[in-house]
């Protein structure tokens, strides 16, 4: 029953605007998955460093715009993010993972006790921006609902190292009907700040990935008859890049659990004022 009347309100929550949405995760009111939610608005994952380290994390965001499109960095200190919304870090996504040298120890909703004043905060666009966007087109999502984390997967393309960032690109997957395939390259075209068209479509195993049904990350999505697995880049790369620089401490959102903006899901690089 818990489960039922969570999934419900989820529901309900595809008709809130984003404002409104923001302030029931900052008041602690809805903790669950952020797919399918705001629709017309960016979503953001969300990476936090120590000064130390915010130089070279910028920089491998800039060398790999596909998985990493950086659409804000705070000023070091400050938890707001004014060029995406009326925004505070510490309390407005609805799940953080804590890092300790690369171990994820704690999760939490809120981070106002962990904050600290050399911190410098880095948004970056999620592909879960375009979910409504596809649906309102007549795709079909079979991923999209309350608890369902899309699947992710390490592939074998080598993303370009900065300092102690570095490793493989991370990828989402969404099963696609075949007939839509072209639509959905069109249409995710238009958002390239949540990480554009896909950068595959078809045979998994040519980016490295051998089975479908074993995700590194989140939840397995069965292929279909008439489906084919579509892949986009995904921002989970600079997480696992994270986690692989094993810093002293690092925050993330938790995967699925996006920060909601106030920003056009379609704007275009100049509406970024990234400090």
């Amino acid at each position: 029953m818990a489960r039922l009347t969570t999934s419900l309100f989820y529901d309900n929550l595809r008709l809130v605007d984003a404002d409104r949405l923001r302030r029931l995760v900052r008041m602690g009111a809805y903790e669950g998955h952020t797919g399918g939610l705001a629709r017309g608005k960016l979503q953001a994952n969300v990476v936090i460093v120590p000064r130390s380290f915010a130089g070279d994390f910028h920089q491998f965001c800039v060398r790999n715009p596909k998985p990493c499109p950086l659409v804000g960095v705070s000023r070091v200190g400050s938890p707001l993010l004014p060029a995406l919304g009326d925004i505070d870090i510490r309390t407005d996504a609805p799940q953080y993972n804590i890092y300790c040298f690369g171990e994820v120890i704690h999760q939490t909703t809120d981070i106002i006790d962990l904050w600290r004043e050399d911190f410098a905060v880095f948004a970056l666009g999620s592909s879960l921006t375009v979910e409504a966007a596809l649906v309102g087109k007549g795709i079909k999502l079979r991923s999209i609902g309350y608890g369902n984390a899309l699947p992710k997967f390490r592939t074998r393309i080598e993303t370009r190292g900065v300092g102690p960032f570095g490793g493989e690109m991370v990828v989402s997957m969404r099963p696609i009907r075949q007939c839509d395939v072209d639509k959905v390259r069109a249409l995710t075209a238009r958002f390239p700040h949540a990480h554009g068209s896909p950068i595959h479509v078809g045979e998994p195993a040519i980016i490295g990935i051998e089975d479908l049904m074993t995700p590194d990350w989140g939840d397995a999505v069965e292929i279909m008859d008439g489906e084919v697995p579509v892949f986009w880049g995904s921002s989970l790369t600079a997480q696992d890049a994270l986690a692989r620089a094993e810093l002293a401490i690092s925050i993330t959102v938790s995967p699925g659990h996006m920060l909601i903006t106030d920003v056009d899901a379609r704007a275009g690089a100049g509406a970024f004022k990234v400090y």
